[in-house]
């Protein structure tokens, strides 16, 4: 189907953008936990992403940010008063909870959902499943309003299903897409399933299924099934892989931190999945066109690399000559022996990919999240994009308007310690009640200033 675009979705990053350092097992994340975090530049960083890529012919679409802080959850969790003696309750009786209500995670949209395009869905629709980001109070908070989002943005319900979260349990933990890959020969054939986890929930730790040691495996086997169940998918589409636990423990908490696919080509480190031979052949038995795996030996570059710079948190996109493109976050330029691989291993190689652009994201990555995160990858037809709600396309207008909206109502610096400010968060509500408006999808956001 030759109008059939991949369209990347990219999460705006919130006015509460900071360092708090609270996600276990992601390393960036916990090293730089305290430091003072610029939401301006963050979100202006994202934004200027988003707009190389669309003038470079990429389809780019623009998320919204969450409510922050969540004071219905300080609510709900016994702080009670005003807004301001709910933030002050929290600031001196439970700080952590206050810097998770305050967290501006949802920019990294590659968490929001599990997206399946209407070519491999039995009733022909795209069927979206949100995360439910059980593993971490601060994420946790985001399935409600991320269903609302994308109920309100594909909102027509002859081109696109909605499902609900799974049960936010362990047993069923779900991390979207970050744990999902689809592989075909274009965008417009069918594709692949390959879902990657962490653990089985009812079983795992066992001598043919080892478990990592030191961090948590997010995303359990039982969830990908389910997601799949939702969606309908057939067996013969789908391969689920296990995450290598000793890549979880050297700080890979998702499987985009390690590979990264798009069309026939699979990048990947080889401590990627803990049966690399089998995943590899259950890809090509099932896959209609001929597997491209590009190999990326440990020797070259060590999983601390890997993690450190972020090599493979990038977007491989697709080029109308057949080309592909990797996007890199400006880390991996700095780090000699990453540097080095992609010129002399991957521009080389056999294999597509024929360009590497460098990106700067780094407030983003000092949260622990690189290119691939910031992104919700949506497949859609001619008609599915005309089907859209709202103003989410980007186009140089909305760019500028977004620009100005940034400019307008963040701030140039924040500490973990200035989240109770009762100021930030008049600011932080002022400002997405305006971006609805400006974006066009109507109430989303469960809040209302108070006294308004």
């Amino acid at each position: 189907m030759t109008d059939v675009l991949e369209v990347n979705f990219d999460g705006l990053v919130g006015p509460t953008h900071n360092y708090a350092g609270l996600a276990l097992g992601n390393v960036a994340s916990m090293r730089h936990g305290g430091l003072e975090a610029n939401p301006r530049e963050a979100a202006l960083q994202g934004l200027a992403k988003m707009k190389s890529l669309m003038d470079a012919g990429y389809a780019q679409g623009v998320l919204p940010p969450q409510q922050r802080p969540d004071l219905g959850a300080l609510r709900a969790l016994g702080f009670s008063g005003s807004d301001e003696r709910v933030l002050a309750r929290a600031a001196g009786e439970a700080p952590q909870i206050l810097r998770a209500v305050c967290s501006a995670s949802s920019m990294w949209t590659a968490n929001a959902a599990t997206v399946t395009p209407s070519l491999d869905a039995p009733d022909g629709r795209v069927h979206f499943t949100p995360a439910n980001l059980q593993s971490s109070f601060h994420r946790f908070l985001e399935p409600a309003t991320t269903g609302r989002v994308l109920a309100a943005i594909f909102r027509d319900d002859a081109h696109f299903a909605h499902h609900p979260a799974l049960p936010a349990t362990p047993a069923f933990s779900d991390e979207g897409a970050a744990n999902h890959t689809r592989l075909a020969g274009d965008h417009g054939e069918p594709g692949v399933h390959l879902y990657v986890y962490g653990r089985e929930a009812f079983g795992w730790g066992t001598e043919e299924r080892p478990a990592p040691r030191r961090f948590p495996a997010r995303q359990t086997l039982e969830a990908s099934q389910a997601v799949a169940r939702q969606h309908g998918l057939a067996e013969s589409r789908l391969v689920f892989a296990q995450q290598h636990p000793e890549a979880i423990d050297a700080g890979v908490f998702h499987n985009d931190v390690i590979s990264v696919g798009n069309g026939p080509v699979l990048l990947y480190h080889e401590m990627a999945f803990l049966d690399e031979p089998g995943t590899l052949e259950a890809l090509r038995q099932r896959m209609d066109a001929p597997l491209i795996p590009v190999r990326i030996p440990a020797e070259a570059v060590s999983l601390a690399d890997a993690v450190s710079s972020y090599l493979f948190n990038s977007q491989l996109l697709s080029n109308p000559d057949g080309s592909m493109s990797l996007v890199v976050p400006g880390e991996c330029q700095e780090n000699e022996a990453v540097w080095r691989t992609l010129q002399d291993h991957l521009l080389a190689g056999a294999n597509p990919i024929g360009e590497v652009v460098v990106k700067d994201v780094k407030q983003s990555m000092r949260n622990g999240g690189g290119p691939a995160c910031l992104r919700l990858r949506v497949v859609l037809s001619a008609a599915e994009r005309a089907a859209l709600s709202g103003r989410v396309l980007l186009d140089d207008a909305l760019y500028d308007a977004l620009v100005a909206w940034v400019e307008r109502h963040y701030r140039d610096r924040l500490l973990p310690e200035e989240l109770a400010d009762p100021a930030l968060t008049r600011e932080s509500l002022t400002a997405l009640d305006e971006l609805s408006r400006l974006l066009g999808i109507g109430s989303v956001y469960p809040f209302q200033l108070e006294g308004a």
